[in-house]
């Protein structure tokens, strides 16, 4: 599918990405204390990358064996693996609201930083002005805020969001560029997440214990590697091959907008009024860059 038609299916795939993103934080919520935030990230990026590469098996290794599709495969694999991590340890940190704003928040300024560094390309003046709405949003979320969630330092899970946002912009970028070299998305999304899945399944052997403790345990945590990973990831997939990656950091700052509301509706952290207008301002820009006509990402260079 390309052009308009193209542009706007990519973007509702990223919004219903974004939704069942924004469940994470509220179902990882009803997991034990006993239950680590490093296995939660772990246990949903392993299960969930198993998944990926078992639809697009023989397009992952395809891609893998490509020598230009191999090198971002690499890159967007150490986002991969840094992302689970920190994502989950600042909620446990922060709170699920502050924890999801600040990772995903930031992810936009770094999707524009990688474009800036490989590519020395520059953004529109209608996606700058979207972002900027959408961070000021997010400012405000964060100091309207009140965790009741977190459980350590909200300095701490500010700074392991923004180590989130990083990497989770890393393999936005990489998986872009990777599409880029002509594989399927299906295909790319397999081969990255699957050697990410490599590299973090010692810390799921060493963390993951408690998960296997009760069914509960064990249905929450399928739960966040199906749903928020597999199907999540195929629509992400999706969306990457006919929109930018730092339009889709934009689009996907909707996930914070839905964690924090099931946050506060379902897990009892607070907001106050500059949450609130935080809240709005999130929804009118990404509002804005959903509805502008957006450039496809170029070919990759081989």
């Amino acid at each position: 599918m390309t052009g308009r038609a193209g542009v706007s299916t990519g973007a509702l795939a990223l919004v219903l990405a974004s939704v069942l993103w924004g469940t994470t934080g509220t179902a990882a919520s009803f997991l034990p204390d006993a239950v680590s935030p490093l296995a939660i990230g772990a246990s949903t990026m392993v299960g969930g990358a198993l998944l990926l590469f078992l639809v697009s098996a023989r397009g992952a290794l395809a891609a893998i064996r490509h020598p230009v599709a191999r090198r971002w495969l690499l890159i967007g694999a150490v986002g991969v693996f840094v992302y689970p991590l920190a994502f989950y340890s600042a909620m446990d940190e922060a709170g699920v609201a502050i924890g999801n704003v600040v990772a995903l928040g930031s992810g936009p300024v770094f999707a524009a930083l990688f474009e800036w560094v490989w590519e020395k390309r520059g953004l529109s003046g209608r996606w700058l002005v979207s972002t900027t709405i959408a961070i000021a949003g997010i400012v405000l979320l964060s100091f309207g805020g009140h965790g009741g969630a977190g459980s350590g330092n909200v300095f701490v899970g500010v700074l392991l969001g923004l180590l989130a946002g990083l990497a989770y912009a890393l393999y936005t970028y990489a998986s872009s560029r990777a599409i880029g070299t002509g594989h399927a998305s299906r295909s790319i999304m397999g081969g990255m997440f699957g050697l990410g899945a490599i590299a973090l399944l010692p810390v799921l052997l060493l963390t993951g214990g408690p998960l296997l403790d009760s069914l509960s345990t064990v249905g929450i945590a399928s739960y966040l590697a199906v749903g928020p990973m597999f199907f999540a990831y195929l629509l992400f997939g999706f969306g990457l091959v006919n929109l930018r990656s730092s339009v889709v950091t934009t689009i996907t700052l909707i996930e914070p907008l839905v964690a924090t509301l099931l946050a506060v509706l379902i897990v009892g952290e607070r907001l106050d009024v500059l949450g609130w207008v935080g809240l709005a301002l999130i929804f009118v820009g990404v509002t804005v860059i959903v509805s502008a006509r957006q450039p496809r990402n170029p070919p990759v260079e081989l």
